[in-house]
């Protein structure tokens, strides 16, 4: 007998379209949402969950995170046993599906094996979205070698973020082996970042024959090309060279925005990681070198974020979260309440999200045919971000894939 699960009185989200829809009945079975209608649906034997007239949202997408990430120190998680970092991996997981995260796009750590587990239900998670290690030039954003350090490991095996290539067949040949694993997208770093030791933030990475390589790769995999880039310097550049999605794009100016429409590009603004990296980032182990850094980008990212909006550019959801700092996750609805309207956020953890990773009617949708990962909630978060940004208090239940993983809807 098929799985199947009834959703009563619920007042679904329609997100594309910006309006709620009460008194929805959803019916799902194998995972997927069968039918949504009224009182028409009613089928014997399945098990019932009544939202009691609370509103069903979409699971949310965080398309900006490093799972394996379980501290600020990077550099010295490189020396950590990698069975430690992934028991450390599954209670991040679990938090994230905790807050309603139910599909999340890794950008640098996770690997098939991780994504694999989660599928097969052996770690509680978000099913993940996996790019493998990002790529860096020596000396770059994933290079975290302190300055007096000349030893190098970039097996696959070590707990690291990325894996440092030099040189166009060095590119491509790196970008082949993440490919070749099963990686969703190709990351490559083409600027400096803050929790890179030895760069600096408004440096350029990578030449453009480089990038060239890795774009060319992707694209021959029917995959794409994200790029971490925080100056218009570095992203205009990105964008002109064919990477899809710009992650962070702090510095951008109206050049960018043109580019980024020209482009049909992505911009995944990380801005909570801003916020707690200088309230907390020192107790989360982050580097002095790279507390320095955290002003140089913190206060522009509002204005970007704006910016980017205004001008029509695709924004989506992302956080970018370090160490003890993933449990703020949901904090990011909050910072984007403050310049974009509440559906345009809900839409950057949903609609948006999905066409991003190639999952349009897939994800980020409460319609026939999707995976039905859904979120009952208090509240409207179509006119609140609020609602979202306090999950303890107003996410009431959690469904992914079909399956009831949290329920708090009794009491």
């Amino acid at each position: 007998m098929p799985d199947r699960l009834l959703v009563t009185d619920a007042t679904v989200c329609d997100v594309a379209n910006e309006t709620l829809v009460p008194d929805r009945r959803v019916l799902v079975t194998d995972g997927r949402i069968e039918a949504i209608g009224g009182s028409e649906i009613e089928p014997a034997g399945v098990e019932v969950l009544d939202a009691g007239g609370r509103t069903l949202v979409p699971g949310l997408v965080d398309a900006h995170v490093h799972v394996t990430a379980a501290t600020a120190d990077l550099g010295a998680m490189i020396e950590w046993s990698p069975n430690y970092v992934a028991a450390k991996t599954m209670r991040i997981l679990d938090g994230m599906l905790s807050r309603g995260f139910t599909t999340v796009r890794d950008v640098g750590g996770a690997d098939y094996g991780l994504a694999a587990a989660v599928d097969e239900g052996l770690v509680r998670g978000p099913r993940v979205v996996f790019g493998g290690k990002a790529l860096s030039q020596t000396g770059g954003h994933a290079d975290l070698r302190g300055p007096g350090r000349s030893a190098l490991d970039d097996h696959q095996c070590c707990p690291g973020l990325g894996v440092v290539c030099d040189g166009v067949d060095e590119v491509r040949r790196n970008a082949r082996n993440q490919l070749r694993t099963g990686a969703h997208h190709i990351k490559i770093m083409l600027s400096g970042g803050v929790a890179s030791p030895t760069d600096r933030v408004d440096s350029t990475q990578f030449s453009d024959t480089e990038i060239l390589a890795a774009v060319e790769e992707a694209a021959a995999a029917n995959r794409y090309v994200t790029g971490h880039a925080y100056t218009a310097r570095a992203v205009n550049r990105g964008l002109r060279l064919g990477v899809r999605c710009i992650e962070h794009g702090n510095l951008i100016d109206d050049e960018s925005v043109a580019l980024f429409a020209e482009h049909d590009a992505y911009l995944v603004p990380t801005l909570v990681t801003y916020e707690f990296l200088a309230r907390e980032g020192a107790a989360a182990g982050l580097p002095p070198a790279s507390q320095a850094k955290v002003a140089d980008v913190r206060d522009a990212g509002l204005t970007a974020l704006e910016r980017a909006w205004r001008g029509g550019v695709s924004v989506v959801f992302g956080t970018d979260l370090l160490g003890d700092m993933h449990v703020h996750q949901s904090e990011e609805f909050r910072i984007r309440g403050r310049v974009q309207p509440a559906a345009e956020v809900l839409k950057s953890a949903t609609v948006n999200a999905a066409r991003l990773l190639g999952l349009e009617g897939e994800i980020g949708t409460v319609t026939p045919g999707a995976h039905a990962d859904l979120l009952v909630v208090d509240g409207d978060p179509l006119t609140d971000a609020e609602v979202l940004a306090e999950p303890e208090q107003n996410v009431r239940a959690i469904i992914k894939g079909g399956t009831v993983v949290s329920d708090r809807l009794v009491g």
